[in-house]
């Protein structure tokens, strides 16, 4: 209930900054400007972005007689979960990962790497795939394609009203081109996207911790998807994945993309440390906050 009130709070914060943009550019009208722009966006994402990100990640459709047990697995967490039955996808990479798609339930996608099914057991594959069944009941795919959607309309707005200024410019008393204000432009073209970011990871963060919890209990137990992090995160750092794309990474279960360092600090997901020791203060009674 509280990731839900934070993600919540997190939407309207990027929203109030496409209106402020908006207002920037041109007003009332700039802000009904901006708000279409997001909700044409959005309209977009709500009915493309799952055949867009599948056709980004490679994936194949997975049949029934290629993968029994895989289909066995989902169709029973699914009956316990109260969720149709995703399709259920195959991407052809080594790295072991898996991402969730779709607008809703009754369009969702399960998508799982070649890797997943060789590297793990049977009961780190079952804490994968509830948690991926987890983003689809939570609905959180919609929620970050939302997300994505209007961070993009922040930043193509920011851009309108930097080329805007260097074209028509701001004017000083005199009537000449005042520097101060392309250099403010130039400023927001880098603040308003970054701030934009900046929530989106927030949001981002907290819906992973959430699916972690909600797919525990979907799997029954939360040591499945615990010894199944620390396989992903440590093989997402030894072998590479080809079909991965930072605008893709957020989506699956572990960042596919290696990067330490300062670039840590803007993963799309929380430490799988963290996540971790969550899920095992949950096998052990302890209530996590």
């Amino acid at each position: 209930m509280l990731n839900m009130l934070k993600t919540g709070l997190l939407l309207t914060g990027l929203t109030l900054i496409l209106v402020w943009l908006g207002n920037l550019l041109g007003g009332h009208v700039g802000v009904i400007v901006a708000l279409v722009f997001a909700a044409i966006m959005n309209l977009g994402s709500y009915w493309f972005s799952d055949k867009l990100v599948i056709a980004m990640s490679g994936a194949q459709p997975l049949s029934e007689r290629d993968a029994p047990e895989l289909y066995r697995m989902t169709r029973e967490m699914c009956q316990r979960a109260n969720l149709p039955m995703p399709r259920l996808y195959l991407i052809p990479e080594l790295q072991p990962n898996a991402f969730a798609t779709g607008r809703n339930p009754q369009n969702g996608v399960v998508a799982v790497t070649q890797g997943l099914l060789q590297m793990m057991n049977y009961d780190e594959v079952k804490g994968v795939i509830a948690h991926e069944l987890a983003h689809i009941k939570n609905r959180d795919t919609l929620i970050m394609a939302i997300a994505a959607t209007i961070a993009g309309a922040i930043s193509g707005v920011a851009n309108l009203i930097y080329y805007s200024t260097l074209l028509f410019g701001g004017r000083d008393e005199e009537g000449n081109s005042s520097p101060l204000s392309l250099l403010g432009a130039l400023a927001l073209t880098i603040v308003a996207p970054f701030a934009a970011m900046i929530v989106q990871l927030a949001i981002s963060r907290a819906r992973e911790y959430e699916a972690d919890k909600t797919g525990a209990e979907i799997a029954g137990t939360p040591i499945g998807l615990a010894n199944a992090l620390r396989k992903l995160e440590a093989a997402a750092h030894q072998i590479p994945n080809a079909h991965a794309q930072p605008a893709t990474a957020h989506m699956y279960i572990v960042n596919p993309l290696r990067g330490g360092g300062v670039m840590a600090l803007f993963s799309t997901h929380p430490p799988v440390q963290e996540r971790i020791r969550r899920l095992e203060a949950m096998a052990s009674g302890v209530r996590v906050v």
